[in-house]
């Protein structure tokens, strides 16, 4: 099995296991079950109250429920806005990212080179990495105010246990996370691109004029050397005729 065929492997699984996660954060939002408290009366009726981000909701023992929205969002706790904002932007980046992977993958051949598309692909990973962040700080501050409320003694309001939604975030936002940080790390495995030197008009007169030049020495040395072997053979040509008289 071949680099680029463990590359493309591993891109989908990584693809398959970020849309997993984005999937599970999304699906946090309907659930009702954000936190939920079970009060027992004396006679034999029992309430549970649950809540998410967005409504508060009451069932009895008979199996009956009433959801009531929240009625002014100016009216929460800044905790309440953060999480919804953070929750909200995990949702956006992570559907963009989906995108970018799904062009950049290297099975779909629809960004181009091999440069484009692990560029695009890393872009992706980021995404989904910024976005599995975004949703893991939402979701742990959220679950460790449940946590601390309940644990302190001094807390005289209604007490609320973690309910089943912030466990499925918690999945989601690891399930995020690890395949951003997967794509974050092909960064340093970019092949560089094969740079080919293609010669301009001033290459050409440059290289032109260099074997004129050359050309042009050449001869003057040819001519210089002809004139001084006859210079030479006329010198020992008058010198016998003087031996000889």
């Amino acid at each position: 099995m071949g680099y680029r065929t463990v590359v493309m492997y591993t891109e989908i699984a990584c693809f398959v296991v970020c849309v997993a996660g984005w999937i599970l954060v999304c699906s946090t939002q309907p659930i009702e079950i954000w936190t939920w408290s079970e009060v027992s009366s004396i006679v034999l009726t029992t309430a549970n109250y649950f809540s998410n981000l967005w409504k508060d909701c009451v069932s009895d023992s008979t199996g009956v429920s009433d959801c009531k929205g929240i009625p002014s969002m100016l009216a929460l706790n800044w905790d309440i806005h953060m999480c919804r904002a953070l929750i909200i932007i995990s949702i956006i980046l992570a559907f963009f990212g989906s995108i970018l992977v799904l062009v950049g993958m290297k099975c779909t051949k629809i960004g181009g080179s091999e440069i484009t598309n692990a560029k695009v692909t890393f872009a992706g990973g980021m995404n989904y990495l910024i976005g599995g962040l975004c949703a893991m700080v939402a979701f742990s501050y959220y679950g460790n105010k449940i946590r601390s409320e309940f644990d302190n003694p001094n807390y005289m309001e209604q007490k609320f246990e973690i309910g089943v939604a912030v466990y499925i975030g918690w999945g989601g936002s690891t399930l995020l996370l690890t395949g951003g940080l997967i794509y974050k790390g092909k960064k340093k495995h970019l092949p560089y691109p094969a740079y080919t030197f293609v010669p301009s008009r001033k290459s050409y007169a440059s290289s032109a004029r260099t074997e004129i030049t050359g050309t042009r020495k050449s001869r003057s040395s040819s001519r210089s050397r002809n004139s001084s072997i006859s210079v030479i053979s006329s010198t020992t040509r008058k010198t016998g005729s003087n031996a000889y008289v």
